[in-house]
């Protein structure tokens, strides 16, 4: 009866468009948006594309499969299901529990500053916040985004507002909330972003902006380059595809056993994919005309997006109404992967717990408040806290996406290539079907290629600094 009750809160995807748009809705976040843009930016264009792309198709499908394929084959959430592929790999369960609990809160404080750059621009306010500098005691003259995150009050507020958006999918299960809420939000969110990069592709210049973009530039490229940009490609795998933080696994786990595993997994990567290249066709043209070619001004981090862009658009014939477009997509797309994230804990607490899905979500939010509120006070009364010399935000996303995801997907890799088999996650692809057509990229792929991508990323900022 226990057993069965779990199943009851834990629920399922009603149908496969519903798993792929879910799934898609993880998958395209912040990170599809701004740091896709930039990387390809920094390293040489079209060389960064083709490079994502053939790693995306090939190292990005092998772990999104395997995931996917060990959260259907156990039906349970992250911890469970990796202690029933083997006991003695129990503890990436845990590991894999803990990433998401570590990125959930963070993330809420940067969607709650894409919710107010959304509500600015909403009410007309767009030009203003692209010009407002503010004085500190000392002096210094600051950006209206400085000035807005080194504040308490207004960053908590909207970090709450976007929680509360959140956790309202999740309370309402799998299918009456999450799937319902991608099947609204993911239609919108692809029409938005197809209507923004065709309106910057038509402003004077746009062409010079686009060739940036696409067209490989080997001007420097040396082979330390070519390694950081290779290590780059795999990194925004992690961001832009959702893998090794739970998330697939908890996902699959709701999959029904009916639909196509490899094909599913082929749409969410496809779908994923073109959000991100879509998003550079925004940001790259439209941060080129503004700068007059400048590639500086295609800064990493909350800089593009709230500082740099804000005042392209302020710049931008209707550049009012873009900006508010562009500020509702990032915010639907920050708001489809934090949905993700909260049910990976979700799932975790109802499992592990034995509590209802109402109970759980209580527990999950305040949880995340309480963590998310040291993001928030770590740009205004923390600034001077650093650890390991970063702010307390950036100490979270570093450990999470440079040390802790990596290692999570290199051990997936040695557990399902070494020691329970490929034919762990083949049996359960051949479910209904008649074939599993990538089994032999498969196989390289989970064997060899990805743990040597996994130890590249681990490795690549020492061997870069030697």
């Amino acid at each position: 009866m226990k057993n069965n009750s779990k199943v009851s809160e834990r629920g399922g995807f009603g149908s496969k468009i519903g798993f792929i748009l879910a799934a898609a809705g993880s998958a395209v976040g912040l990170g599809n948006i701004w740091r896709f843009p930039y990387l390809a930016a920094k390293y040489g264009g079209g060389v960064f594309l083709m490079v994502y792309i053939v790693f995306a198709i090939t190292f990005g499908f092998a772990l999104m499969l395997t995931e996917i394929a060990i959260g259907r084959k156990t039906g349970q959430s992250v911890i469970g299901a990796y202690k029933s592929v083997d006991k003695r790999f129990s503890p990436l369960g845990l590991l894999a529990a803990v990433i998401p609990a570590l990125i959930l809160p963070y993330y809420c404080v940067i969607g709650g500053w894409v919710l107010k750059y959304m509500y600015v621009f909403i009410i007309g306010s767009g030009k203003k916040v692209s010009t407002a500098e503010y004085i500190t005691a000392s002096g210094e003259r600051i950006p209206f985004f400085s000035n807005f995150i080194s504040h308490f009050t207004q960053p908590t507020v909207f970090f709450i507002i976007f929680l509360l958006f959140t956790s309202v999918a999740v309370f309402l299960g799998v299918e009456k909330g999450i799937e319902k809420v991608s099947k609204l939000l993911m239609p919108i969110l692809l029409l938005l972003i197809v209507a923004i990069s065709v309106y910057t592709l038509t402003l004077d210049g746009a062409g010079r902006g686009l060739k940036y973009y696409l067209l490989p530039n080997l001007n420097g490229f040396t082979p330390t380059k070519f390694l950081q940009t290779i290590a780059a490609a795999c990194g925004q795998l992690f961001y832009s595809m959702s893998i090794a933080m739970g998330i697939m696994v908890t996902y699959g786990s709701y999959m029904r056993k009916e639909d196509s595993l490899e094909s599913s997994v082929r749409q969410i990567e496809i779908f994923d994919t073109a959000v991100a290249i879509l998003a550079g066709m925004i940001i790259v043209p439209a941060v080129f005309i503004f700068s007059n070619g400048d590639s500086d001004s295609l800064n990493a981090g909350p800089g593009l997006m709230f500082n740099t862009l804000p005042k392209v658009f302020a710049t931008m014939p209707a550049g009012q109404f873009i900006g508010a477009a562009f500020f509702i997509l990032v915010t639907l797309a920050a708001l489809t992967s934090s949905i993700s994230l909260m049910e990976t804990v979700t799932a975790v607490v109802i499992e592990k717990f034995s509590f209802g899905r109402a109970k759980s979500c209580v527990i999950v939010i305040f949880a995340t408040f309480i963590l998310g509120m040291f993001s928030v006070l770590g740009y205004s009364a923390w600034s001077d806290i650093k650890l390991l010399g970063m702010q307390i935000l950036d100490f979270f996303d570093f450990i999470t996406n440079n040390i802790m995801m990596p290692i999570l997907a290199l051990l997936t890799c040695i557990l399902i290539g070494y020691i329970v088999k490929v034919k762990y996650i083949e049996e359960e692809v051949m479910l209904g079907e008649k074939r599993f057509r990538s089994k032999l990229l498969y196989n390289i792929m989970i064997k060899f290629i990805c743990p040597v991508c996994m130890l590249m990323i681990l490795l690549t900022p020492f061997v870069t600094n030697i």
